[in-house]
């Protein structure tokens, strides 16, 4: 058995509560409490709520390591000529040029269309610009390594040729490898380096950050019948794996970014349970991302809304994630998710400044 931990009970601002509350992560939130989740196997076996103030006495070696790393800040992002602040929330822009991705595919004619789309999402506030040459949808085919190059690489070339911070979304060693050399700072992969036995050498090669998803099975079938036995300590359990398989290969662990995957291999329950314990993913010490824009789940919950009618949901999740301290937010309505985090940072800087 072991004992992870989850912070819980967030509060506006830590005036008062000197010793009483923790900042999460280096970011904008400050939470009160910790759920001690005692883990058996794959599963929860028992929950406590343990105040700030007393956990230090609760903290054995192990979870010791998990309160340094939710108590630490996140160090920036290199990426190219940019430098990305993980002490705030940042968004990630989509650019999927695919002929088939789920809300988007078909949406650019050339390179130079997909690129200057890509140029307005950074114009709208987009920190990171992630492009896409295969769609990783549910039931999706694959695509063939030369088809994702062509796809991808002059689009790539054009935005950081232009001072972009650009990722590459891509599961292939060769498309990771074509990526970088056309100035692509960033490697996205949806298998976590398991999908192909030289993407993590390219990954360490390169010295990049590379982020590392949680999915359950291919996208051919992942949402046939997804289950776990418990999905929060399942996916916890998996990506610390992966994060010790990624160092293990010779990626410095400063440069590895983790997602959860809301919506791969995962029912509408999952994500739901997913998204209200987020904050437990932040004590294995890795930037945090999460990408629900327009996911499955919103349409479930919206009187099956159409993925280009899931903004109003896409936002929800986008501010529950800022809310438990993700430093990433993957979406598609860059503009609109740009404006939601603002509101919501002004909130914050307005509960941060001390009263006179």
């Amino acid at each position: 058995m072991r004992k992870l931990l989850r912070p819980t009970a967030f509060v506006d601002a830590p005036f008062g509560y000197d010793g009483q509350v923790a900042r999460l992560a280096g970011g904008l939130s400050w939470f009160s409490a910790v759920e001690i989740l005692t883990v058996d196997g794959q599963r929860r076996s028992a929950s406590e709520l343990v105040g700030v103030a007393d956990i230090e006495d609760r903290l054995d070696d192990d979870t010791a390591r998990q309160w340094a790393a939710l108590t630490g800040p996140r160090a920036p992002l290199q990426l190219g000529q940019r430098t990305i602040r993980l002490d705030q929330p940042q968004v990630m822009g989509i650019l999927n040029v695919t002929p088939d991705s789920f809300s988007d595919g078909g949406r650019f004619a050339d390179a130079a269309a997909a690129a200057e789309a890509g140029a307005d999402l950074a114009g709208q506030g987009a920190a990171i610009i992630d492009v896409g040459g295969e769609s990783t949808r549910p039931g999706a085919s694959p695509v063939w390594v030369g088809d994702e190059i062509e796809r991808v690489v002059p689009v790539v070339r054009i935005l950081a040729g232009g001072g972009a911070a650009v990722s590459v979304d891509t599961r292939k060693s060769e498309v990771m490898s074509a990526a970088l050399d056309a100035g692509a700072s960033l490697i996205n992969d949806v298998s976590a380096l398991t999908f192909d036995p030289r993407s993590a050498g390219v990954a360490a090669a390169a010295g990049v950050p590379v982020l590392l998803m949680h999915h359950q099975g291919e996208p051919q079938a992942m949402q046939d019948d997804p289950r776990y036995d418990d999905v929060l300590v399942a996916i916890y359990l998996w990506l610390e794996e992966r994060i010790a398989a990624a160092t293990a290969a010779g990626i410095e662990r400063s440069n590895l970014l983790i997602d959860p995957g809301f919506g791969f291999g995962k029912s509408v329950a999952h994500n739901l349970e997913l998204m209200n314990g987020l904050a437990l993913f932040h004590s294995l010490g890795c930037p945090l991302v999460i990408g629900a824009s327009r996911k499955r789940t919103i349409g479930a919950l919206a009187n099956e809304a159409p993925p280009g009618q899931r903004l109003g949901g896409s936002l929800a999740f986008a501010l529950k994630a800022a809310e438990q301290g993700a430093q990433i937010i993957r979406v598609h309505d860059v503009p609109e998710t740009v404006q939601a985090l603002r509101i919501w940072r002004g909130l914050r800087d307005q509960a941060l400044t001390p009263r006179n």
